[in-house]
């Protein structure tokens, strides 16, 4: 079981935030640009929540309004759910499982170090698996 600090060591220094009191639209343009479900939402140095792609499509699209005039802190999930550096991957699986979240921000005391996806936690038991096959493989071989 890695620890996600090592999930984020090929992303170092890349926070992918917006700030509270920008547009929802700014949001979506940032998703897109990033290819990613979700921002950190960042009061200055402080994450102050998360605004995903299912906020926007929950709280924006569905209920018709404007992406554009509706500011990220009117959508955004306040109630972060936040992981240690040290956490394994597989505690931050069945986390994500039971509160139905499928990112998770990384903090270290107050420092924001970034955020996991549910793509990045599979990603990396998948690389985990295969590497497990090759060793029985070049074990059952020699």
């Amino acid at each position: 079981m890695k620890p996600v600090a090592e999930l984020l060591k090929h992303r170092e220094g890349i926070l992918w935030a917006i700030r509270p009191d920008e547009s929802v639209f700014s949001a979506l343009e940032l998703l897109a640009e990033f290819e990613v479900g979700a921002l950190l939402v960042m009061d200055g140095g402080r994450l102050v929540g998360v605004v995903s792609e299912r906020d926007y499509t929950r709280k924006v699209a569905l209920r018709g309004r404007s992406s554009k005039e509706t500011r990220v802190d009117e959508i955004m999930s306040r109630q972060v759910i936040a992981v240690g550096p040290r956490t394994g991957t597989r505690s931050c699986m069945a986390l994500m499982r039971e509160k139905k979240i499928r990112h998770l921000p990384v903090v270290d005391g107050a420092t924001v170090m970034g955020m996991i996806s549910m793509r990045d936690l599979m990603d990396d038991i998948i690389a985990d698996h295969e590497e497990t096959i090759a060793q029985l493989e070049h074990y059952i071989a020699s």
